[in-house]
């Protein structure tokens, strides 16, 4: 019989936690949206208790998902299960994903607990979670180091307590999928009210198996996956969602299994994430890098064109990657402009927001001869999507002169706007682009610092149009900006424009939720339960 694998997508809860891929609310929604289109069985929202932002993020997407189930993590503990079930009561499918540590060796140095206490907080916490929401998924965190014994005693306890989704967590990725194969079986053949529940494997990659190790658990029995776009996550990450799909669906003769997802969307979903997050795919990426596809090597090319299937186990619009961008121009209308944005995924922008992109695309197309998807994606998420502000209470771009040579000190005037006014300011710098910032900075009167600072050019050829993204970091938090030019000084300026504007908004907020603080500090001295939030 075909089976159906669950998928559960952790990208915004377990992903968003790795350094350089945390999110603002408006883009998690855009990434939830977008894992639904994928046909993601579960999305894991984000860990409710965390801080009022993580709750406020994840109370949203249960506003707006339908199809799929949205899902809040919670350490076993009344106080994390509460905001929890709070956050996701508005969401058609809802599901409390709580956890507790199980190894021996979490158990004596983090929890400092004992195996019958580790037992009752199990006991008692599924079962509180359980009268909160219809549906429970119980996690022995560093399920991997576990006793077997007591892995199955304490799985045994959560499904009598009513868990119906037992995960078994590789929290270190240290297992081999022999091993996790056992864990599956040992799990299968002793806990006697298994039949009650599904299992689930989460798997990290610190030695490059988590994708090996979520299949060898699902050869095993497992029929629920935990994963994120991408493989991304804390330390090496998880298992990558595509990888696991594709080799469910490639190799069907062996697996025998199925699930969902719509693997159309995939290479959309990996882009988005890429766009909002700033960090570029990488090239040899499995199944969305933009070499996945290509042949270089005369042999393997000459055997493409004879039969794909010489060097393609799968092919290309299998996975949503065009071979060829349709190309527009500045004669382009409105309608076939919007068809295009529409193509690319972009189906919920607002009338007024798309007359307003048009505009900067004919600017655009002004400026270069022919547009395409790469340079449109871009357009979008620099002018549309990422300047969410309003553009009546943050600064806008309104003109700039830069004075700059290799025998002189770069000069740059910048003038703003903010609403009906306009202020200018003059600064110097090492060059064109450190003395604009060093201007924005004067004009704003509010310091920061520059901590990265990348540009590309988004096609080919000497009228390519260039990306820039920049983080900048003040007291109260880290900032994305990012901007697209044919200039790349123009570009350094609205990416770094988009970024302050992102920053005084984060600054007026943490002044007026002055607790947030400490409501964070709360949450990371409390260890019960666990205060770190990877399984």
């Amino acid at each position: 019989m075909n089976e159906t694998v669950m998928f559960f997508d952790t990208t915004l809860r377990d992903g968003e936690q790795a350094p350089g891929y945390s999110m603002t609310q408006e883009e998690k929604l855009r990434m939830a949206l977008q894992l639904e289109a994928l046909g993601v069985d579960v999305i894991e929202a984000g860990f409710a208790i965390a801080s009022p932002g993580d709750f406020e993020s994840v109370k949203k997407i249960a506003d707006a998902i339908k199809s799929s189930t949205v899902c809040s993590l919670s350490r076993a503990l009344e106080k994390d299960i509460d905001a929890a079930a709070e956050a996701i009561k508005s969401a058609a499918k809802k599901r409390i994903h709580t956890f507790l540590a199980t190894s021996d060796l979490h158990l004596r140095y983090k929890l400092k607990m004992t195996r019958d206490r580790a037992l009752e907080q199990i006991k008692s916490m599924v079962a509180y979670a359980r009268n909160k929401c219809p549906e429970i998924e119980f996690s022995a965190e560093d399920a991997s180091r576990t006793d077997p014994d007591f892995l199955a005693k304490a799985i045994e306890t959560a499904i009598d307590s009513g868990a119906t989704i037992v995960n078994l967590p590789d929290t270190v990725g240290y297992a081999t999928p022999e091993e996790i194969a056992a864990m599956v079986r040992n799990v299968k053949t002793r806990v006697p009210n298994i039949d009650k529940a599904t299992i689930s494997m989460h798997v990290h990659d610190d030695l490059g198996l988590a994708v090996a190790n979520t299949l060898a658990g699902v050869m095993a029995g497992a029929r629920q996956v935990e994963c994120t776009i991408c493989g991304i996550g804390e330390r090496a990450g998880n298992a990558a969602l595509e990888e696991i799909v594709m080799g469910l669906r490639t190799r069907k003769d062996f697996y025998h299994l199925s699930c969902n997802i719509k693997t159309e969307e995939i290479g959309r979903t990996a882009r988005l994430l890429s766009s909002i997050t700033g960090v570029k795919l990488f090239p040899s990426k499995a199944i969305v890098g933009k070499n996945a596809f290509a042949h270089e090597s005369g042999i393997h090319q000459h055997g493409v064109l004879n039969n794909a299937e010489t060097y393609e186990i799968m092919t290309p619009e299998s996975v949503g990657v065009k071979k060829q961008d349709l190309v527009l121009g500045k004669h382009s209308g409105q309608h076939a402009f919007e068809d295009r944005l529409k193509a690319l995924g972009y189906t919920t922008l607002s009338e007024k927001k798309i007359t307003q992109l048009f505009a900067e695309f004919k600017r655009l197309a002004d400026l270069k001869k022919d547009i395409s998807d790469r340079d449109l994606v871009a357009l979008v998420e620099a002018k549309g999507i990422s300047a969410a502000l309003d553009p009546e209470k943050s600064y806008q771009l309104e003109s700039f002169v830069v004075n700059s040579g290799n025998k002189m000190t770069s000069t740059a005037s910048i003038t703003l706007r903010l609403g009906e006014e306009t202020f200018q300011e003059v600064a110097i710098g090492t060059g064109p682009v450190f003395a604009s910032i060093r201007a924005i900075e004067k004009l704003i009167k509010h310091p920061f610092s520059l901590d990265d600072y990348q540009i590309q050019a988004v096609t080919e050829h000497r009228d390519a149009l260039g990306e820039v993204k920049v983080i900048i970091s003040d007291s109260t938090g880290t900032y994305r900006g990012r901007g697209v030019s044919t200039d790349i000084v123009e570009g350094s300026i609205l990416a770094a424009l988009s970024a302050v504007n992102n920053m005084l908004a984060g600054s007026k907020a943490a002044l007026s939720t002055g607790a947030a603080s400490t409501y964070q500090h709360s949450f990371e001295g409390d260890m019960l339960g666990g205060g770190h939030t990877d399984k």
